[in-house]
Order: C-alpha cells, then structure tokens, then sequence
C-alpha cells in the first residue's frame, strides 16, 4: 500500500544548479564547486525542511565545457557525503559508486563505513558505467551491455554478502570478554567471472544494517537487475501517464524477482525555479537563459510548434497568422505545452523560459504551482516521490523548504517531521542485512 506521504531528495551534483549559468549569477561564489561548506548549507537546508535525502550523481571522466560552464558533476560523492554526515543528523546520503571499475571490497567498505559513520542514512546509487571516456580513464574499453550486467550483477551479490559478514550475532564489545565473537564475523567466499572476495567486512552493522540501493530506471538488463536489488528506483518520465506505466514497470520487476511490489519505490525528476509569482520565477529564469545562446533551442522550439519559420522577434508574442499555423506533436508532451504557452500569449523566449526542453517535467512559477504539479503526480500514482532539481541551489533550495514544503504539509501529503533515523525509516522499506536467501540461491 502506497504511503500517505511522499518522499523528497535534492539532486546536489555540484554546488551550483542544474542551469549551465547557475555559477555565473551575482549572488553565487564561482569558487563554490570546491567548497564543502556550501554542499554542508544545501544539506541543512534540505534537513531543515525534513528533506529525505540529497543525492550526489557521479560520472567518472571530466564532463562539461569549462570554457562555458562548471563541470557537470560533483568532485568525488563518498568523500564529499562523509562530510556531509558530520555536519548533518538526521538527512539521508546517496551516493553514485560505479560497479564497473571498483573491486566490491572497496565498495562494500567504504559505503558501510560511511553508513557507520553517518548512523544509518546511507544510500547506494548502483550503476555500471557506460560512457568511453569513463573506460579510458580506467585504461579499458566499453565491454558488450551483457557484459557490464554480468559484472554488477556478480558486484551487487558480493558486496551485500560482504555488508552481512559481521553478523548481528558477533555482539557489542565487551570489556570484561570479547570483542566481538569471531563465530559470527565469517568470511563470504564469492568468486565470478568477474569478480569477487573473500571477505570479511571489518565493519559492524549500522543503525540501518547496511546501505540502501538506489537504481536508475532502465529497460532489459538494467529493469532485471533493479527488480532483484534496488530498494529505490529513480526515472524520468514525461508524463503522469508514462510515469504510471513506468512505476508499475518495476514494481513488476520486483514481483518477477520474487519480491513483494511494496518492497521497491519509485522516484521521478522534476525541476524548479520559484518565484513570489509566475513572472518572479520567469525573471530568475531568463536571468540564467541570458547567458546562453538560445539561437539553437529558438530554432528547436519553433520544429515544436509545427512552425517551419526562424523567430526575427523572440520577445513578442507569435503573431495571428503563426498561431493559426501552430500544430501540437500527438505523441510529445512538450510539444503539446509549447503550443498551449503560445496560444496563451507568451513570447518564444518565454515559452523556452517556462522550461519546455528541460530533461524532466520543471515548474517555473509559484510555490503552489510547484505544490500542484508534485500533489497531482503523486496522487495519480506516477511516483512514489520526487528527486528534486533547482536551476540555482542557492536559491531554490530555500525557496523550496521556506515556500513549497509548508504547502505540502497543509495539504498532508509530506509529513511535519521526520519519522525515523534512518535513510530505510525515511523510505519505509522493510529491514535488510546482507544478501537475501531469494538472491544467495542465485549466488551460488
């Protein structure tokens, strides 16, 4: 049974924003990207507004034209979250850790221990690399899609056969007898193709047990391998109806896993940029639109309304004889609010301002209007939560706590306080230590 709250994670990256020109406003540090005490403020702001989790992704080469932009993703997640957990109580901590170039050892300890550290809200965002520049800096090429699966499937069982090797049993230390008992801190003994580890983990249970998994949503190999291990899912649908349909995908995926459906929870993007009022937010973001070249996405937008025309005047609204003309894609739904924006009277380069080409569903607009697109999601059954992106953290991020979050909670659908320690309490997942008797089988 779906809960009556939904759950709410930041996508920090780095210490900017999902706008490319996030770093170039006049209220941002430019030197921000390497500043841990910025990543501490976003975390306790987020923690301030009873926030789930942050969420830090990670890509393995250098991503981003510098001569533009920031680099795109965060300087390391692991040691940028074991900061995070010091200054932090009670916020939850995903970090991104491929399967594809770390040995499972490594993994399994550093992820443990900083579900130690940070008492029990750690998160693992599991993913096999897919990118050549990723294997180049790993002196390897991309190996064939069934390969990189054969290898995270062999990761995942040993590094949660690895997080269950200090049992529960071996007991707390005792000053007046053991330490620990040793009966109960075995080795694992799994070997694959791939990979593999004696074991033990010289690290004890956490609050939690052991970290969360957290997977992409993906299709084949990726959808099996989420249906057997992750206990969060995140996507990027569309729409609600394609968010429906992709909710029900995987929690497919974990009945065929021999799992219980309510074992696993569903996240979808969204993005924002809040305003006072819908042309406040419009303002911040053509603020951050000025700084890039809109000469492309014009051209785009114009494909978007069935126009075959260049836009000679972005800023006016489109004219009669270019509104007779607009035409809706049947089978895009951002065509479809393209169009309706223009009809509405906003000009091109507002249309492209209220977000149209952004990757996932984003609100430009007022807190209620961000309140009603998450409500409207989450009471349709497209999500289970959200993982929330801001074109400026320095901004939205307490825009968001500050001005949405009171919103949610008047309506009853984000719980006043936090109802738990751990990151598996904020998820309402089911308790977890080591690899499960359904997955050992499979093991071997």
């Amino acid at each position: 049974m779906k809960s009556e709250h939904m759950i709410l994670g930041i996508a920090l990256t780095n210490n900017f924003g999902a706008h490319p020109a996030a770093w170039r406003m006049p209220h941002v540090d430019p030197g921000s990207y390497t500043n841990i005490d910025v990543t501490v403020e976003y975390a306790r702001m987020a923690e301030r507004g009873g926030l789930q989790f942050v969420f830090i992704a990670d890509r393995l080469f250098l991503h981003g034209d510098l001569a533009a932009s920031h680099p795109l993703f965060n300087m390391d997640p692991i040691v940028t979250l074991a900061a995070v957990a010091q200054a932090t109580e009670r916020i939850g901590l995903v970090a991104t850790a491929s399967t594809s170039f770390t040995e499972p050892y490594l993994l399994a300890r550093q992820l443990k221990a900083l579900d130690v550290i940070s008492h029990g809200r750690v998160g693992w965002n599991a993913v096999p690399s897919f990118e050549p520049d990723a294997f180049a800096n790993f002196g390897k090429e991309v190996p064939p899609r069934e390969n990189k699966y054969e290898r995270l499937h062999e990761a995942m069982q040993v590094v949660q056969a690895l997080w269950g090797s200090w049992g529960y049993e071996a007991g707390q230390p005792d000053q007046q007898g053991m330490f620990a008992d040793p009966a109960h801190v075995k080795p694992v003994n799994l070997h694959g193709t791939h990979v593999g580890a004696r074991g033990p983990l010289p690290v004890p249970p956490s609050e939690q047990g052991q970290p969360v998994i957290v997977m992409p949503a993906s299709s084949g190999y990726g959808l099996q391998a989420a249906g057997m291990y992750a206990n969060v899912v995140i996507g990027m649908p569309s729409s609600i109806e394609e968010g429906r349909t992709l909710r029900d995908t995987v929690r497919q995926a974990a009945a065929q896993a021999g799992r219980d459906p309510e074992e696993i929870k569903f996240l979808a993007f969204a993005g924002f940029t809040i305003g006072d009022t819908e042309h406040d937010a419009l303002d911040s973001r053509r603020a951050l639109d000025a700084w890039t070249d809109i000469r492309g996405p014009l051209s785009r937008l114009s494909a978007y309304l069935g126009l075959q025309q260049q836009f000679t005047r972005p800023d006016e609204p489109l004219t009669p004889a270019q509104l007779a003309s607009v035409r809706a894609h049947p089978h895009d739904v951002r065509s479809a609010r393209a169009v309706a924006l223009a009809k509405a009277g906003w000009s091109p380069r507002d249309v492209l301002a209220h977000a149209v080409f952004d990757p996932y569903p984003s609100v430009v607009g007022t807190a209620e209007q961000v309140a009603d697109h998450l409500q409207e999601w989450f009471e349709a059954d497209a999500a289970d939560g959200f993982m929330l992106n801001f074109d400026d953290f320095s901004t939205g991020i307490g825009g968001f706590v500050d001005h949405v979050v009171p919103v949610l909670r008047e309506r009853g659908i984000f719980p006043d306080r936090y109802e738990g320690s751990t990151l598996r309490d904020h998820f309402g997942l089911p308790p977890q230590y080591g690899i499960t008797t359904r997955i050992a089988r499979t093991a071997g």
